[in-house]
This record gives C-alpha cells, sequence and structure tokens, in this order.
C-alpha cells in the first residue's frame, strides 16, 4: 500500500466517523447515550482508529461544532456587518449572540453532547470557543456599553444560548426558532440599552 493509499483511507475513515457521529448524536434524545464504541461500529472502523484520529469523545464532538461553526467563525472575524468588524458594538453583539442562537438550534444535538460532554461543568466555560466568543462579547460591550460589567454580561448572554435552554424551550414551552430568536434580539437590546 502507497503513502497515497493510506491518505484516502485516512480521509474515508474521517468522514464516516464524522457522518456515523453526527447521525447518532443526531438520532440519540441524549447525547451521553452514544459511545465511542457505537459510533466505531456505524462508522465501520475500529475503536483504536477513532481513538487514533480523534483522541476522545469531546475532541470528536469539537471537530463536528467546528465544521458547523467555520462559517460563522469566518463572517464574524472579516464579514460584513452585522457580524463583522465593522459593525456597531450594540448591532454586532445582537447578530453574534442571534447568530449562535440559530447555529445551535439547527445542531441542537452536537451542541448538546458538547455542552454535556461528561467533564466537569467548567469545561465548556474553559474550551477556546468559548473564551473567544466570550472576550469578543466583553470587548464590543466595554467598548461601547458597560466597561465595569462587560464579562458578566458576556456571560449572560451566552446563557441565554445554551443548548439545553434552547432544546427546552423548542420541545416544552413549543417555541418557534423564529420566536426564540426574535426574543433573544429583545432581550439583548434591552440588556445594551443605556
Amino acid at each position: 500500500m502507497t503513502v497515497q493509499d493510506e491518505r484516502a483511507d485516512a480521509a474515508r475513515n474521517r468522514r464516516a466517523i464524522l457522518e456515523a457521529a453526527n447521525q447518532l448524536f443526531a438520532s440519540s434524545h441524549s447525547p451521553r447515550d452514544v459511545s465511542m464504541d457505537d459510533i466505531a461500529a456505524a462508522a465501520g472502523v475500529g475503536k483504536g482508529t477513532l481513538f487514533r484520529r480523534f483522541g476522545d469523545r469531546a475532541s470528536l464532538v469539537r471537530q463536528l461544532y467546528a465544521i458547523r461553526l467555520a462559517p460563522l467563525r469566518e463572517k464574524i472575524e472579516s464579514g460584513p456587518p452585522p457580524l463583522g468588524p465593522t459593525a456597531a458594538p450594540r448591532e454586532r453583539v445582537a447578530a453574534i449572540i442571534d447568530a449562535l442562537a440559530l447555529v445551535k438550534l439547527q445542531n441542537s444535538h452536537l451542541m448538546l453532547a458538547l455542552e454535556e460532554g461528561g467533564g466537569p461543568a467548567s469545561s465548556v466555560y474553559q474550551s477556546p470557543d468559548y473564551l473567544a466568543v466570550h472576550g469578543l462579547l466583553a470587548d464590543l460591550i466595554a467598548a461601547d456599553i458597560d466597561r465595569h460589567r462587560a464579562a458578566w454580561i458576556a456571560h449572560m448572554l451566552l446563557a441565554c444560548v445554551r443548548a439545553d435552554l434552547l432544546r427546552h424551550l423548542v420541545e416544552v414551552d413549543r417555541m418557534s426558532h423564529a420566536k426564540i430568536r426574535a426574543n433573544l434580539i429583545d432581550f439583548v437590546e434591552r440588556t445594551l440599552s443605556p
């Protein structure tokens, strides 16, 4: 077998693992029910291949989420207003929270797996993704709205888009995605108003 064949095989295995994990998380009511054994079997790979490729379950979920988050990250880093860097801070904060809610609503199975993770509760708040978006929101809030409470306000706004809360609003309170997003935008605007 040549190096080229091995690379193609590894790429195929990676795609199969990501697709299998995505389908299993999407079809499971609780992400905790999905094991690495389940993912390996569904992908048609050995458990060793799965662990060598992704390390652990949390890393696998983070890679799945990173794929979904990439377009939003690009818009925030270099896109036009309201998400991009040239937007006014208040407008940008509201747009970021709305966009995060949309991504989480559309990918609730992955977000629940990521947020429930099985590790200590603080791990979500120490993840690079959380720290990056929290830092950006805090900077925007401090620049234009409330320098002294910026970090606190950023945490509270991000708490509003936790996957478990969004799932509750959809499944128990029977709120539509549009209603959730409209309420979030209203809440953000009221929170940030002088």
